[in-house]
C-alpha cells in the first residue's frame, strides 16, 4: 500500500471515527420515540438548514451532478440546479413554518401520522398508504448511497465491490441505529461542511491541473453544445441536440420534488422555534446555490483534465467517479496533499450518509410508528418502540444492500426515480393539507396513490413511445396528483367540523 493510501484511509477513518462518536454520545438521549424520530423538536437554526441540505443533496451532488456535466455539457445539470434552487427556496418560504406549527399542533411525529390526523382518518388508511410508499422509494434511495461509497472504495482502493458495500452499509446503520434523530441531524451538520471543503477543493485543483479557467472554458467551447442552455452534447456522435423548452421544463420538475421529501420535512417540524426559520431558509438557499454551481463546474474541469491525460476518459456511470479520479490524483503529490485527497472522499462518504441516515431513520418510523401502532394498534412503551426501530433500520438496510449490489448501477438515475416517487406521491398532498381546507381524506388517499402509481407507469410505459412523452415522470405525476386530489375532494363530502376547526386554528396564530 502506498504512502497516499495510507493517508486516505487515515482521514476516512478519522471523519468515520467522529460519526460514530456522535452517535455514542446521542444514544443515551433516546429514552422516548419522540427524541429518536425528532429530537424532541430541539434543533436549532443552523443545524435545521444544515441538516435538511446536506440529506436533501445525497451523493447525486459530488457524484451524480458532475456526471451529468462531464457527459453532456450544462444544460442537463444546470436546468436541474435552477429546479432545485428554486424548489429549496419555496419550499423553506412557504411550507416550513406551516408544516411546523400544524404537526406540532396535532402532535404529530412523522409524515404519515401527520396525514391521517390532519385529515381525521381514524382508521389511519392514510397512514398505511403513505408508509408503504415511503418504504418503497426509500430502499432503492438508500441503495443509491451504499452504492456510492462502494464505488469509493473500489474506484480508489481496487477493494472488493461487495466488501466495500458491507463496509459503507456497516457505518451508516452503526451511528443510525445509536444516536436517532439527533445524531443524524448533528452529523449532517458536520457533513455538509466536509461537503463543502472538498467541493472548493476540488475544483482549485482540478482548475490549476487542466491548466486554467481560460483552458477550461476553450476545451468546453469545443464540443457542440456543450456550453448551452438549449443544446445537449452528445458524446457518442460527438454532436449537439435541441433542449427544447418541454425539456426544460420536466427537468426544473425536479424542484417539486421538496415538498413531498420526508426526510427534509422532517428537519422543518424538528426545529426548537418556529420563527427561526427564516435563517434557516437564508443559510439553506446560499448554500444551495454554491454547491450546485460548483458541482457543475466540476463536471466541467472534469472534461479538460482527461482531455489533458491527467484523469482517464470516462464513460456511462464511470463518469460519476469525477471527483474520486481528481482526489486520486491530487493524492498522489505529497502528505499534506494525500490528506486533504481523503479529506475530499470523507465529503464523498458524507454526502452519501446525510442522505441515506435521514432515510432510513424515516422509513423505521413508517415500519414501528406507523404501520405497527398506529394502523395496526399495537400499544408498545417507548423503550420497546425505541429497540423496534433500531431492529427496523437494520433489516431496511440488508434490502438496500442486496439491491445495491450491481456495481454498474447508476446514482443519479437511482436517485431520480426515488425523488420523483417522493414528490408526486407526497408533494400535492402536502400543499393541499396546509393551504387548501376543503381537500379531504379521500381526495388525499386518491392523490397519493395517483402519483405513485404514475411515476411507474410513465417511467416504464409511457416515456418509452419516446419524443415528447420522454419526459421526467415526476411532471405529468405530481399534476394527475393534484388534479386527482382536487376533483375527488370536490366529489366527496366535506371535512368534519373539528378538522376544519384545527385547520383555522392552526392558520389563524
Amino acid at each position: 500500500m502506498t504512502t497516499a493510501q495510507i493517508c486516505i484511509i487515515i482521514a476516512i477513518i478519522a471523519y468515520l471515527a467522529v460519526m460514530i462518536y456522535v452517535g455514542i454520545s446521542f444514544s443515551k438521549t433516546n429514552t422516548s420515540i419522540d427524541a429518536f424520530y425528532l429530537g424532541g423538536r430541539k434543533l436549532g437554526p443552523i443545524v435545521t438548514a444544515m441538516s435538511a441540505e446536506a440529506s436533501d443533496m445525497s451523493s447525486w451532488l459530488l457524484m451524480g451532478l458532475p456526471g451529468v456535466a462531464y457527459l453532456s455539457g450544462i444544460a442537463d445539470a444546470s436546468w436541474t440546479a435552477i429546479g432545485l434552487i428554486i424548489g429549496t427556496y419555496v419550499n423553506w418560504l412557504i411550507v416550513s413554518k406551516r408544516i411546523r406549527r400544524y404537526t406540532n399542533e396535532i402532535h404529530a411525529l412523522t409524515l404519515p401520522e401527520f396525514f391521517s390526523k390532519r385529515y381525521g382518518d381514524d382508521k389511519y388508511i392514510l397512514t398505511c398508504v403513505s408508509a408503504i410508499i415511503i418504504i418503497i422509494f426509500f430502499i432503492p434511495y438508500v441503495a443509491s448511497g451504499f452504492a456510492a461509497c462502494a464505488k469509493l472504495f473500489n474506484t480508489l482502493f481496487g477493494l472488493n465491490y461487495m466488501l466495500s458495500l458491507f463496509l459503507s452499509a456497516a457505518i451508516i446503520v452503526l451511528y443510525c441505529t445509536l444516536g436517532g434523530f439527533l445524531a443524524v441531524s448533528t452529523t449532517d451538520l458536520i457533513q455538509s461542511i466536509t461537503m463543502s471543503i472538498a467541493l472548493i477543493i476540488v475544483i482549485c485543483f482540478g482548475v490549476f491541473q487542466a491548466g486554467g479557467i481560460s483552458n477550461v472554458i476553450a476545451n468546453a467551447q469545443a464540443l457542440p453544445g456543450y456550453l448551452s442552455m438549449v443544446n445537449s452534447y452528445v458524446s457518442e456522435t460527438g454532436s449537439s441536440t435541441s433542449y427544447s423548452a418541454l425539456s426544460i421544463a420536466s427537468t426544473m420538475a425536479w424542484g417539486l420534488g421538496y415538498f413531498g421529501m420526508p426526510h427534509i420535512l422532517l428537519r422543518f417540524m424538528a426545529i426548537e422555534d418556529e420563527n427561526k426559520l427564516t435563517l434557516s431558509r437564508r443559510i439553506a438557499s446560499i448554500w444551495v446555490v454554491i454547491s450546485m454551481t460548483i458541482a457543475v463546474f466540476i463536471g466541467i474541469v472534469g472534461y479538460s483534465l482527461s482531455q489533458a491525460s491527467v484523469i482517464p476518459t470516462l464513460e456511462g456511470s464511470n463518469s460519476e467517479t469525477i471527483i474520486i479520479q481528481i482526489a486520486s490524483t491530487l493524492s498522489q503529490h505529497n502528505v499534506l496533499a494525500a490528506l486533504l485527497a481523503g479529506l475530499i472522499l470523507a465529503g464523498i462518504m458524507a454526502a452519501t450518509m446525510s442522505t441515506a441516515d435521514s432515510q432510513l431513520l424515516a422509513s423505521a418510523s413508517c415500519i414501528s410508528q406507523n404501520l405497527l401502532q398506529e394502523f395496526g394498534k399495537k400499544k408498545i412503551d417507548d423503550k420497546t418502540s425505541v429497540k423496534i426501530a433500531r431492529i427496523t433500520v437494520i433489516a431496511i438496510s440488508i434490502i438496500a444492500f442486496v439491491l445495491a449490489s450491481d456495481p454498474n448501477s447508476s446514482v443519479f438515475e437511482i436517485v431520480s426515480f426515488a425523488w420523483a416517487g417522493f414528490g408526486a406521491a407526497f408533494g400535492p398532498i402536502v400543499l393541499c393539507a396546509l393551504f387548501w381546507k376543503r381537500s379531504n381524506k379521500w381526495g388525499a388517499l386518491c392523490g397519493m396513490i395517483a402519483g405513485g402509481a404514475m411515476i411507474f407507469i410513465w417511467k416504464y410505459g409511457i416515456a418509452r413511445l419516446g419524443g415528447a412523452f420522454a419526459i421526467y415522470e415526476l411532471l405529468p405525476a405530481f399534476i394527475l396528483a393534484t388534479v386527482m386530489n382536487v376533483v375527488v375532494s370536490l366529489a366527496t363530502a366535506a371535512p368534519s367540523g373539528e378538522v376544519l376547526k384545527t385547520y383555522d386554528q392552526v392558520n389563524n396564530k
